[in-house]
């Protein structure tokens, strides 16, 4: 079973956030990267970008192939982890210490929309089951 930790929120398509005073942190999900298999480039978006939940700003490419990575929530992006342009395998290392980007968050309220740890959880059982 991938790591979920209690404190971050999680959207289904694996990406997570974790909010820093005020500041959204956002990366994709320990489920995400096991899946993805070993992660060889991060794609970043602009910095001052403005993206809405679930629009896609990033890519993550894999020996298996491209992908999108989608907004959690709606904001303005202020920086992006550069230490992922050199070392892009530390999201293989550990997904949730290697965060993607930080965003203004333009309305938090959009947060509540996003899985909690049990949600998440419990999305990630019925994937299992339904992969066997």
């Amino acid at each position: 079973m991938a790591k979920i930790p209690q404190d971050l929120r999680y959207t289904k398509d694996h990406e997570w956030i974790r909010m820093e005073d005020g500041v959204g942190v956002v990366g994709i999900t320990d489920y995400a990267q096991h899946a993805m298999g070993d992660v060889v480039y991060v794609e970043f978006p602009e910095k001052g970008r403005k993206v809405r939940a679930g629009e896609d700003f990033a890519v993550v490419e894999s020996v298996k192939g491209a992908n999108d990575v989608f907004s959690p929530v709606s904001g303005t992006v202020l920086e992006v982890n550069d230490t992922l342009e050199e070392s892009p395998e530390l999201l293989n290392q550990d997904a949730y210490a290697n965060w993607l980007v930080r965003l203004e968050v333009a309305d938090p309220g959009e947060l509540d929309s996003l899985l909690d740890h049990a949600a998440y959880a419990a999305l990630l059982e019925e994937l299992e089951a339904e992969n066997g």
